[in-house]
């Protein structure tokens, strides 16, 4: 048994009851409004900090991943993408990566067959899943705003009918048959963090460099969206008492009402959690790539010359001062070595000329 995972597994389980029991014994004030303020806080300074830090970090040389031909001459290919030259061409290599995970997409496993035999294999499914859990998250992110805005905005309305795919009132106007629309990001937001989960548990390489802090954002993410499909089709809660409280704390004038169970507070109390662990962790990569200098120069070190800014004299000890120093072991080991001992080195001509012309000494 994986103890790494195990143990991110009962952090997890411990937070659930401590949200439990916290709703259970009335601090609905503390679940239901410190923490989450806390937990914004923290979530905003921390990133603004992280971003800040990379922002500062000095890069003097020209150093983007290529994985083509650098623009050169004129009959040679130019890979615009894979070498961009200019900040357009960075800006579209930028898109891709951010939109498709292009770079993912052309990632390869490598396996060693019988014998000797080296295979590679796309990671497909590795980009799919990774595409599915991320645009999942996003699509679920924006319809939550339904809960924070007032009136709803458009857009919000829009991915909600496009993300339902079960409305029977459509065919059966007024009818429901007392099931609500079925959001398919959710599922797919399930669907997708129990494949990342899979992998790292079965596949032995990924498990091998797996650790705790890799396992506890997918079982707190898992716990969010199994909370939020609990709430929407099995234990239900007042809506409109759950956005009281949510717009609440958008205008500062936080209120509990009544009427929100407990299930809502520990869907809370798990996203106040991640929000807090986000600027800590490896899901800083959303902004990190922003900031990405393998991906955000542009390539074009063939026409132009990057000199580093922080060369500086600094003392330097050269191969005459090392053969001075160690002549006579370096000739006892068999070495060759420029200078001879006692042999006095060949005048320069001009310095011989010279010697010629001086007078004889009486």
């Amino acid at each position: 048994m994986n103890a790494r995972y195990m143990f991110s597994l009962i952090v997890v389980i411990a937070l659930f009851l401590i949200a439990w029991a916290g709703a259970a014994i009335g601090l609905q004030v503390v679940f239901g409004i410190i923490i989450p303020y806390l937990a914004l806080l923290t979530f905003i300074v921390g990133f603004a900090y992280k971003v800040i830090g990379w922002s500062r970090s000095a890069v003097p040389f020209r150093i983007p991943t290529t994985g083509g031909q650098q623009k050169s001459l004129p009959w040679i290919k130019h890979s615009m993408l894979d070498c961009p030259a200019t900040r357009w061409q960075v800006a579209a290599r930028m898109a891709l990566e951010i939109l498709t995970f292009r770079s993912l997409f052309r990632n390869t496993r490598m396996r060693l067959k019988e014998g000797a035999t080296i295979s590679y294999q796309l990671e497909i499914f590795l980009w799919v899943g990774a595409l599915a859990f991320h645009y999942a998250f996003l699509a679920v992110l924006v319809r939550h705003l339904r809960f924070f805005t007032d009136p709803v905005p458009f857009f919000v309305t829009l991915v909600e009918n496009v993300d339902s795919f079960f409305r029977i009132e459509i065919l059966y106007p007024g009818l429901q048959f007392g099931l609500p629309g079925v959001f398919l990001s959710g599922i797919v937001l399930l669907a997708a963090v129990a494949y990342l989960f899979s992998r790292r548990l079965f596949i032995r390489q990924v498990r091998y460099i797996s650790l705790a802090s890799d396992y506890f954002p997918l079982f707190l993410i898992f716990g969010i969206a199994l909370t939020g499909i609990l709430m929407r089709y099995v234990a239900k809660i007042d809506v409109s008492a759950a956005k009281e409280l949510t717009m609440g704390l958008v205008t500062l004038h936080p209120t509990i009402p009544e009427g929100v169970g407990a299930v809502f507070y520990i869907h809370l109390f798990f996203v106040s959690i991640l929000l807090a662990y986000f600027p800590f962790s490896k899901l800083m990569h959303l902004g990190g790539i922003f900031l990405s200098p393998t991906r955000n120069l542009t390539t074009d070190t063939r026409a132009n010359r990057h000199v580093n800014p922080w060369n500086y004299p600094v003392p330097v000890h050269t191969y005459e001062e090392y053969e001075d120093e160690f002549r006579d072991k370096m000739i006892e080991a068999g070495l060759p070595v420029d200078k001879m001992p006692g042999k006095v080195p060949a005048a320069e001509p001009a310095e011989a000329a010279a010697e010629e012309e001086k007078p004889a000494e009486e």
